[in-house]
């Protein structure tokens, strides 16, 4: 059991599946209180059951579709109130569809935008007076690497990245003298049913087979880090090292790496 974790209350949007149900489960296993947040009902009562069956610990959950903000917002009250005080938000929710911009449908480009980027920043700015209050929290923004390298097909994606990772650092210097931590986690592909919306054909999610990273040990890396400053998590390692090259010399390995680039 995590001493940092033990009895704490976690907040974490886009719950229901993939990372965000390892997340629920990590929190659990290491003491803490998960407070799961996503749009399937029946998916987080079944987690909330098995969590409840593994550890005797309560999962306490709610229902909702962040792309509604006013909705969300109510919610995000909701919470604060049945629970008295949150101790850190994970920003797990995200959705992408992968089309060239001239192909993108507007509702695609507005629920991603909605989701990625609206539904994060109004459950920051909605908790963060209660950290600041505190004078303690953590809030975990779970990025991705394609906020760091923009590649074809993901105009929209990428550029939402790029907001959360902005958003993030900048929130960091802003809080890290009030004893808030602020971290982005920056993500390679994960076995997920995310590609299942972002690419139905399958054809990315089986060009990038090889090195998807597993949700799990994403949850349990992310969990493992909580109350700790730290400014990102990088996963895998070596993908965040070609951003890094990426930002010197951009041309170059945008020229290197069409092939790559342009699986999608």
């Amino acid at each position: 059991m995590n001493e940092r974790v033990k009895g704490k209350k976690i907040l974490i949007t886009g719950a229901s599946s993939g990372i965000g149900q390892y997340l629920a489960i990590h929190v659990a296993r290491q003491g803490g209180i998960p407070i799961m947040v996503a749009r399937s009902r029946d998916r987080l009562e079944i987690i909330a059951e098995k969590i409840k069956d593994a550890f005797g610990t309560r999962a306490c959950w709610y229902e909702a579709d962040l792309s509604n903000d006013a909705d969300w917002k109510d919610i995000i009250d909701q919470i604060c109130y049945d629970h008295g005080s949150i101790d850190a938000l994970i920003n797990n929710a995200g959705m992408a569809v992968f089309e060239l911009v001239s192909e993108s449908k507007w509702k695609d480009i507005d629920r991603m935008i909605s989701v990625n980027v609206k539904s994060l920043f109004r459950t920051t700015h909605q908790l963060l007076p209660h950290f600041l209050q505190q004078g303690s929290g953590h809030i975990v923004n779970i990025a991705s690497q394609a906020g760091k390298i923009a590649t074809p097909k993901s105009a929209v994606y990428s550029a939402t990245k790029h907001a959360v990772l902005g958003f993030t650092n900048a929130l960091r210097m802003e809080v890290e003298d009030k004893g808030i931590f602020v971290t982005s986690v920056n993500l390679g592909p994960v076995r997920t049913n995310f590609f299942k919306q972002a690419d139905p054909s399958g054809a990315y999610e089986r060009s990038v087979d090889q090195i998807m990273l597993d949700p799990n040990q994403v949850a349990l890396e992310v969990v493992n880090a909580l109350f700790v400053k730290q400014r990102e998590i990088n996963l895998p390692s070596w993908m965040n090292s070609g951003s890094k090259v990426y930002s010197i010399a951009p041309a170059l390995m945008e020229k290197v790496m069409q092939g790559q680039f342009n699986k999608k």
